[in-house]
Order: C-alpha cells, then sequence, then structure tokens
C-alpha cells in the first residue's frame, strides 16, 4: 500500500514541445504519496530524424527511476544496432545495460548522487576522492567508466524502477516495456495497447519466476514485489546459473514495433497510477473529448497537451486513502501526431515477423485491442 501524506500533494510538473513531426505535453504528481518515486523522459529530437519518450515508476525508492530517466535514452544512442537503423535491438540492450551500469562504485555513486541529502553529499564527495579509471576488465560498449572505491562490491540497487519508452523514427513507432507502465496509441478513436502488464500471474512470467527459484505469494514475487519484470531490484537477479532474462525478475523488455499511419490519432504512456483508475479505452475517449472541445473553445489557440494531461490527473486522484485507487504517484505523456505520416497499406499492417504475438480483446473494456509481445520482438499489426 505504501505511506499516505494527510493531504495530497496535488501540485504538478507540466512540460510541453513540439517539432515538425509530433507535438507532446506531460504532466506529473506526487497525489497521496508521502514521495515522489516516478521519473519521465522526453526528447522530441533525440536525433534529427527520431523521438524518445518514457516514463519510469519507481517502487523502494526514486532512485531507479531517475537513474533510467537521465542514461536509458543515452544507451540507446550508443548501441551498434541504432547506428544501422535496428531501434529495437539497442533498446533491448538498453534496458540491461542499466543494470550493469548501476553496479560496483561508479554505479553506487550515481545512484546516491541522485539520491537525498546525506547520500547525494557523500556520492559527491566520493566521485572527488576516487578517480575513474579505465575500463579494462569488462566488455564495455560505451563510455561508462570503471572506478575503485569503498563500494566497488555494490551489486546494485534493492530499489527498482519500470520502463515503458516508445521511439519515433518516420513512421515507426518502436515501444518497449518492463513493468506495468503501459502504452497506448489511438487509431480512429479506438484504444491499442502496445505494451503488456507484466504480473506475476501472467502465465510466462510465473513460469520463469518458479524456474529461477522465486514464489508468487498474494499476487507477488517472494510475497513482495507486485511486478514481474523491472530495471534495478537487483536482490530478485542472484541467480549465478541464469542470464539475465532469466532471473526472477527481468529487465528484459517486450519490444513491439508499429507502423504508424493517417488513422493514427496520438499515443500515451503512463503510468500504473493512472491505468489503476481508467482503462485504456477510458482514456483514449477521454483525451478525443478534451481534444474536441479545446477546438471548439479555443478556435484560433490549441490547448496545451499538457493541460489535458493535468486534468486526467486530477480526475484519477482519489477524495481519500480509504480504496488505494488514485492515490499513487501519476505521471502521463500525450504524444499527437503531425499528420504527414503515409498511410499503410493493408498487407504493411498485416505484415509480421514475430517471435511472439498475441492480439486480444480486453475483456473488461468492451473495444479496447491489446498488441502484446511476450519475451520477444514484435511486429505488430493493429
Amino acid at each position: 500500500m505504501g505511506i499516505y501524506l494527510s493531504t495530497p500533494k496535488t501540485e504538478k510538473f507540466s512540460e510541453d514541445g513540439e517539432n515538425d513531426r509530433v507535438r507532446y505535453g506531460l504532466s506529473s504528481m506526487q497525489g497521496w504519496r508521502a514521495a515522489m518515486e516516478d521519473a519521465h523522459a522526453a526528447y522530441p529530437d533525440l536525433d534529427e530524424s527520431t523521438s524518445f519518450f518514457g516514463v519510469y515508476d519507481g517502487h523502494g525508492g526514486k532512485v531507479v527511476a531517475k537513474f533510467c530517466a537521465k542514461y536509458l535514452h543515452q544507451q540507446v544512442l550508443k548501441h551498434e544496432p541504432y547506428a544501422t537503423g535496428d531501434i529495437g535491438a539497442s533498446v533491448h540492450r538498453a534496458f540491461f545495460r542499466m543494470d550493469e551500469m548501476m553496479r560496483g562504485q561508479r554505479g553506487w555513486r550515481e545512484l546516491a548522487i541522485l539520491g537525498d541529502k546525506i547520500d547525494k553529499f557523500t556520492g559527491m564527495i566520493e566521485g572527488l576522492i576516487w578517480s575513474p579509471k579505465g575500463g579494462e576488465g569488462i566488455d564495455q560498449d560505451d563510455d561508462w567508466a570503471i572506478e575503485e572505491g569503498p563500494h566497488s562490491d555494490f551489486s546494485g540497487p534493492t530499489s527498482g524502477s519500470t520502463a515503458c519508452v516508445a521511439i519515433l523514427r518516420n513512421n515507426q513507432l518502436v515501444v518497449a516495456n518492463a513493468g506495468d507502465s503501459r502504452c497506448v496509441i489511438s487509431r480512429k478513436g479506438q484504444a491499442y495497447n502496445l505494451s503488456r502488464d507484466h504480473k506475476p500471474d501472467l502465465e510466462a512470467e510465473k513460469e520463469r519466476i518458479l524456474k529461477a527459484g522465486g514464489f508468487i505469494h498474494a499476487g507477488r514475487v517472494n510475497g513482495s514485489l507486485n511486478l514481474s519484470r523491472a530495471i534495478g531490484d537487483m536482490e530478485f537477479k542472484q541467480n549465478k546459473l541464469l542470464p539475465a532474462e532469466k532471473q526472477t525478475v527481468s529487465a528484459n523488455p517486450d519490444i513491439n514495433t508499429v507502423e504508424l499511419c493517417d488513422d493514427d490519432d496520438f499515443l500515451v504512456l503512463a503510468c500504473d497510477g493512472i491505468w489503476d483508475c481508467m482503462s485504456s479505452q477510458m482514456l483514449v475517449d477521454f483525451i478525443h473529448e478534451q481534444l474536441r472541445s479545446s477546438e471548439l473553445l479555443h478556435a484560433m489557440q490549441e490547448t496545451k497537451l499538457s493541460v489535458i494531461c493535468e486534468r486526467v490527473l486530477d480526475r484519477c486522484l482519489a477524495p481519500s486513502t480509504a480504496t488505494g485507487e488514485g492515490c499513487d504517484n501519476m505521471t502521463m505523456i500525450l504524444v499527437q501526431f503531425k499528420k504527414s505520416i503515409k498511410s499503410a497499406s493493408p498487407e504493411e499492417l498485416q505484415s509480421s515477423h514475430s517471435k511472439s504475438v498475441d492480439t486480444e480483446s480486453t475483456p473488461e473494456v468492451g473495444q479496447e485491442k491489446a498488441v502484446a509481445a511476450v519475451g520477444g520482438a514484435t511486429k505488430s499489426s493493429i
């Protein structure tokens, strides 16, 4: 449940931006929680042809979410597949790289600096004392220098974070997800899930957890964690006989690639603080209502997309902590496509090179569709 405040913190951090391809707005709010553990990243110009958006929902602390918001998009750029156009492979590697980077003296120091008070001060002091040395001894494909110091054997943080990111290049959209944050696209008003919430009771997740020596109790991994994939959470990644993707909790992201067309309206990325209160279709409908209202009321001036995000946060905020629903931190990014995308042909939309594709109606929402990949790269038709 977490620790709640006596009154919610409703101040919001909001931001808007655009380029010739997209316009976006975002907003985040601490709400009833005692601390803000969400983070986000919005880079409409990651490079000259690529946009990057990500939400990170921390648990057990904020530092892993903040670390991902600071470094994950940088790692996507640094891996070789990115230069050859294989964004999916590059972002897949970047998720695992987060866990690697958070280990050892350098990882401890970076996390400390992103933390609070005494940890931040200690991390800054250690950064002055313990200088980085070269990358001997490890296979490094970036400039993350090794450091020696009192925390050289640091195995990584016990706290963790979800990561749900969307990368747009031309008419290609790549979504990578680990955890229970979610990415949804609106196509002609219809909601399509481009990620799957990784919960312990999913059959594929349960199988991996049990094989790695873990267990599920009350819907939680080892009776503790209520999601089955995350960055960080190193206590669940200690089986030395298994690779990273087969640990009890894994940072292994589902990768979903979609060809965009003129029918696509907008994209939403949000943490579970939103999805606990609204289904994907409910949120898409609400956004369309807000966009129509803004067109009528402000014919000469567009409403900022961040204002729509703020309205969603206010709508989801619970009046009390009695049920726990609507009491979480909330973060949402709304990305609207500028209509220069060429329409995809039916043949293109139906093409697939998937290891595992599951397209199904979500039972609790009559018209809502889900497009998700489990443990593999997917090219989806929606």
